[in-house]
């Protein structure tokens, strides 16, 4: 890895936003779990085939496995996101560009948590949903829905990425 320079970035408004929903979105996940936890049934839905329809069950604790992974997984990209000098960039980091490449990195990581807690609180909630009887899985466009808001989202900060080493190449 080329030498980086290390800079401490200020968050912009949608940073603080993202932040901030992302944080409620794990508060809500838990309460959701908590809250609902003595009325479920000994058996959940633990698995959901491409269809989104449950094709694995299990215990109740169960439940608890996704609000822990979301939990671990945010916290751990909220802390990497704090060296931004360490990620893999598709351009070139150099001292005039640093500054936007990183901005616009971390913002990527930001969004990319902030909606994998989302879909697993969707999961969650849907599996409550499951085991009360209300619903009868996920749905069909769960899955490309939630691929959506996951790639199409990486495509615009990668190709953001190139467009600003660019910027960045013209005005040095």
């Amino acid at each position: 890895m080329e030498d980086r320079p290390k800079i401490k970035l200020q968050l912009g408004v949608a940073d603080i936003i993202l932040e901030s929903l992302g944080w409620l979105a794990i508060f809500g996940i838990w309460g959701l779990v908590i809250v609902n936890y003595s009325t479920l049934p000994n058996s959940i839905p633990t698995h959901f085939n491409a269809a989104g329809v449950p094709d694995t069950y299990g215990s109740k604790p169960e439940l608890f496995v996704l609000p822990i992974i979301a939990t671990l997984t945010f916290l751990l990209v909220t802390f990497l996101n704090k060296f931004p000098e360490i990620f893999n960039y598709p351009t070139d980091i150099t001292t005039s560009n640093a500054s936007a490449q990183y901005l616009n990195s971390t913002g990527m990581m930001r969004y990319l948590k902030m909606i994998l807690v989302v879909i697993f609180g969707t999961i969650v909630y849907n599996k409550i949903q499951l085991a009360q009887g209300i619903s009868e899985g996920l749905g069909v466009w769960f899955l490309p829905i939630n691929l959506g808001l996951l790639f199409i989202p990486l495509i615009y900060f990668i190709s953001n990425s190139f467009r600003l080493s660019k910027k960045f190449q013209v005005n040095e």
